[in-house]
């Protein structure tokens, strides 16, 4: 039996770890996250531990207590805005968080699955292979970089997890997706700008949750590319939802990135090349369409 660590149980890639890994009879699972838990529609298959990640004496206690196997590291402040706004901050949950799990990982010989992102690349030249030279140009992209490297120089075993664009839905969830916001808006007929010069390759949450457990399952090691399959702008990713729904796609206007003040630089064109995941991992992601019915039907279930 394998003991599994979860740090962000509470977020959306979290809670979509625990809803694959409660209840495997080959996997102890603890479940963290700063606070009460939130795990409302999951409520057994695990034992759930409050840790505050910028609490090194708190994560010390936990882990001592536990003593996992593997951490699936999930908990990041990913608002690229917010992150801009608050330097500090940023930092001490991306990197400072990352140097204290890093700390009793080794003090255990935990092996440690940690979750990185597309914005450590500047965008000039996706898609990406994880070869590809990493060159952040905000100050999420940067802290999530300096993560990667105290990783990638810890010692420990260690695998890295980037992905892109993830979206899904929880029951709880108080953070909405690019899907709903068009589904929601085209249905109140309200006309929508959506930006099509950036490129990504979105990731359904539930295609994230199995990469990580393929990873750590497999005590992979290395950097690996977890994503959807499909190169996608924003303004391609409303039309394909509103085409889903069968809705008034001449509502959704296309601009371009400069329409919008945003904070933070944000990379053009990122996006990611399976081939090391498929083959190492055995990852197979499901097409943007294909999300789109998997979040459809959890929708349904959740209003029943």
């Amino acid at each position: 039996m394998q003991r599994i660590l979860i740090t962000g149980a509470n977020g959306l890639l979290g809670q979509k770890l625990v809803h694959l890994l409660a209840n495997n009879p080959e996997i102890d699972l603890i479940a963290t996250a700063r606070g009460k838990s939130r795990l409302s529609i999951i409520s057994e298959g695990f034992s759930y531990e409050e840790m505050d990640l910028c609490n090194p004496a708190q994560i010390q206690e936990v882990i001592d207590k536990v003593r996992p196997d593997s951490i699936i590291h999930t908990a990041a402040m990913t608002n690229v805005d917010i992150c801009h706004q608050n330097p500090e901050d940023c930092w001490e949950a991306n990197v400072t968080a990352v140097e204290y799990l890093i700390e009793q990982c080794q003090r255990h010989n935990i092996y440690l699955c940690h979750v990185s992102t597309d914005f450590v690349f500047d965008g000039e030249n996706g898609p990406y292979q994880e070869e590809d030279q990493p060159a952040p140009i905000s100050i999420y992209g940067k802290s999530k970089y300096e993560a990667e490297l105290r990783v990638r120089a810890s010692g420990l075993r260690w695998s890295i997890i980037r992905t892109v664009l993830v979206y899904g839905i929880v029951p709880d969830m108080s953070r909405s997706n690019i899907i709903l916001w068009v589904k929601s808006s085209l249905e109140k007929g309200q006309a929508i700008k959506v930006v099509s010069d950036q490129l990504r390759t979105p990731t359904l949450a539930e295609d994230l949750a199995i990469g990580c457990w393929l990873a750590t399952q497999k005590q992979a090691q290395g950097i690996y590319h977890i994503s959807g399959k499909d190169f996608m702008s924003p303004y391609d990713m409303a039309i394909a939802t509103a085409d889903y729904f069968a809705l008034d796609k001449t509502l959704i206007t296309e601009v371009t990135a400069d329409t919008f003040t945003q904070e933070a630089k944000r990379p053009p064109r990122t996006g990611f090349i399976l081939d090391k995941a498929i083959h190492e991992l055995g990852y197979n992601p499901v097409s943007f369409e294909e999300g789109i019915t998997v979040m459809v039907k959890q929708l349904n279930a959740i209003h029943d």
